[in-house]
């Protein structure tokens, strides 16, 4: 089962047979006080940097969030989006709670978006859905709802199920719902990632969609967050994980290109290879010039 998702010239393909799609989590204001005020100001520099910096480091796919307090959101959306377009050509996971939002930056985006999110909740199915279908769009769906985080990977998976099921009654097919299993700090409960982690693989059993969570969740609090994060990523993968909003620290990145050689997503190392030779000659270059 394929999710496609497209910028304006390349395409981005998820799957259970596929190398695993690094959704940069970067360009969010959220807890970044000088970006967020950046923003406010109409400054988009750091949009910029940061959609190039994450390319750069190995995103095959943005996450843009524009969430604010006391903006105008869906304009500031479109703007953030229109940036990082022009600065790199890869397909943008669009983050936003507000419909009109999405529905903002769904109408300027050039491409086949991935929109983040709609949970569980029937009143958001309602209101999400029909934009996503309208939009021949992709849509993360959150294993939760008005009632909060499930505790138990059943519970998730019946959300999950839920979801896929009003996707399809609104002509989304299950290829395009992208559920996220839901990912919790392991530092304020010691079961949450082995949770999250019979959670993958019951939904992949089940349903066989493609999955994508906040990877970087389960560090929060914690010191050493990359090296944790860069531990969870590759346990997840080989439950089922096709997908996350990740950093794309070198740890990260690694850590995930090493796992799609070991569970035989890169054959023969190909990927794995090309970029060892890619820093090799990088490092030659580097060294010459010095």
């Amino acid at each position: 089962m394929h999710t496609t998702l497209s910028s304006a010239t390349k395409t981005v393909t998820i799957g259970h047979d596929q190398p695993f799609c690094i959704i940069g989590e970067r360009i969010n204001p959220t807890g970044r006080k000088t970006f967020a005020e950046q923003l406010r100001g109409g400054d988009l520099s750091t949009v910029t940097a940061d959609a190039l910096n994450q390319v750069e480091a190995g995103a095959d796919v943005l996450d843009i969030n524009a969430g604010i307090p006391l903006v105008d959101e869906p304009e500031l959306l479109k703007a953030m989006l229109r940036a990082a377009h022009d600065a790199v050509d890869v397909p943008i996971c669009i983050d936003s709670s507000v419909i009109e939002a999405l529905e903002a930056g769904l109408s300027v985006y050039e491409g086949r978006a991935l929109v983040n999110s709609v949970t569980a909740e029937d009143d958001r199915l309602e209101e999400i859905l029909p934009l996503v279908a309208r939009h021949d769009a992709a849509v993360i769906g959150l294993a939760n709802d008005e009632t909060g985080i499930p505790e138990t990977p059943q519970e998730r998976l019946r959300h999950a199920r839920k979801i896929v099921s009003a996707a399809g009654d609104h002509g989304i097919a299950a290829k395009d719902v992208v559920i996220d299993p839901l990912a919790m700090t392991v530092g304020a409960d010691t079961e949450a990632v082995t949770t999250t982690l019979a959670t993958i693989s019951l939904i992949r059993d089940e349903l066989g969609v493609n999955m994508c969570l906040g990877a970087s969740n389960v560090s929060f609090g914690l010191p050493q967050r990359h090296a944790l994060n860069a531990g969870f990523l590759p346990m997840a993968m080989a439950a089922g994980l096709t997908s996350a909003i990740m950093s794309t620290a070198e740890v990260c990145v690694q850590s995930v290109r090493a796992s799609d050689l070991l569970l035989g997503h890169d054959p023969w190392g190909t990927s794995w290879i090309a970029a060892h030779r890619a820093r090799q000659a990088a490092e030659k270059e580097a060294a010459a010039s010095a």
